[in-house]
């Protein structure tokens, strides 16, 4: 479904391009129309490009930040962006188009987003759960699994792409007008609806999870941090989620889910002994988002 949905960026541009030439009064040849249908063919048996990934996790994070406002303290999200950065870089997708971006938002609820492309949220609700670094490491690395998975892009409905290209089926490219290029329009902003609304209001499915839990522990290994940072943190948040809230409560497994599905790939609930100095300046960043 994600290779067919790639081709609805080329389509857009390609009959944005069909439509100027409409309204100018050209009339585009049947010969034309059928080369632009083939392109877009061609492309439907590609993956998502780095671009195009970088360009719908930018509308996500637009969308994620129409329900959450930014923490705006500078020295605290430099220290979450070095330490993401950091993590980033151990990951199996070191890089993307746009790199990696981390932002503290200013909620109590607790909750972290990872947008296509490489953007990540971190509540500062989520971050009072981590008493330590390694356990913060813990969280920016499930979310940094959540990209390199790309399981932002799993969640367009696949009935998104197949109303496009029925489109694209049934009407020729020369005779596109405002009704069709709108139809796809719409097509693509619900795409982005589907991936912020599986992030905020309904969560990954509990498979997703999982894989992102064990990319973390990979990333925290590979990283030098202790990966029962994760299960430290997730006694925390047991602790203090409302079973009723519409955060961290209503779009993940129990927190008691993951630390036993952990202990099954050797993840225990050992003590962290964070190291001296990574818990000094820990806390100098804990104080900044109290």
């Amino acid at each position: 479904m994600r290779t067919r949905f790639a081709c609805l960026f080329i389509v857009l541009v390609l009959c944005g391009s069909a439509l100027s030439c409409v309204s100018t009064g050209t009339v585009v040849s049947a010969v034309q129309s059928a080369v632009v249908v083939g392109q877009a063919a061609a492309h439907a048996q590609e993956e998502f490009t780095p671009e195009q990934e970088y360009y719908l996790g930018r509308a996500v994070g637009a969308e994620v930040l129409a329900v959450y406002s930014p923490y705006n303290n500078v020295d605290a999200n430099l220290y979450l962006n070095q330490l993401g950065q950091t993590l980033a870089l151990f990951s199996s997708k070191p890089q993307t188009f746009g790199g990696y971006h981390f932002l503290i938002l200013d909620s109590e609820d607790i909750n972290a987003f990872a947008a296509p492309g490489g953007l990540i949220f971190v509540t500062r609700g989520m971050i009072k759960c981590c008493e330590s670094e390694e356990a913060l490491a813990a969280v920016l690395a499930h979310e940094i699994g959540h990209v390199q998975l790309e399981h932002g892009l799993e969640a367009i409905e696949s009935s998104r792409s197949n109303e496009v290209f029925q489109v694209l089926a049934e009407e020729s490219l020369s005779t596109f007008g405002p009704g069709e290029l709108g139809l796809l329009v719409d097509l693509f902003g619900d795409s982005i609806k589907d991936i912020t609304s599986t992030m905020i209001n309904n969560g990954y499915s509990r498979e997703f999870e999982r894989e992102a839990d064990k990319a973390a522990v990979a990333i925290l290994r590979e990283a030098g941090y202790e990966p029962s940072g994760l299960t430290a943190m997730l006694e925390v948040m047991q602790t203090r989620l409302n079973p009723q809230g519409t955060d961290f409560a209503k779009t993940h497994p129990l927190p008691s889910e993951r630390i036993q599905e952990l202990g099954a790939i050797g993840v225990g609930m050992d003590t962290v002994q964070p190291l001296p100095g990574r818990q000094a300046r820990y806390e100098q960043f804990l104080a900044m988002v109290q």
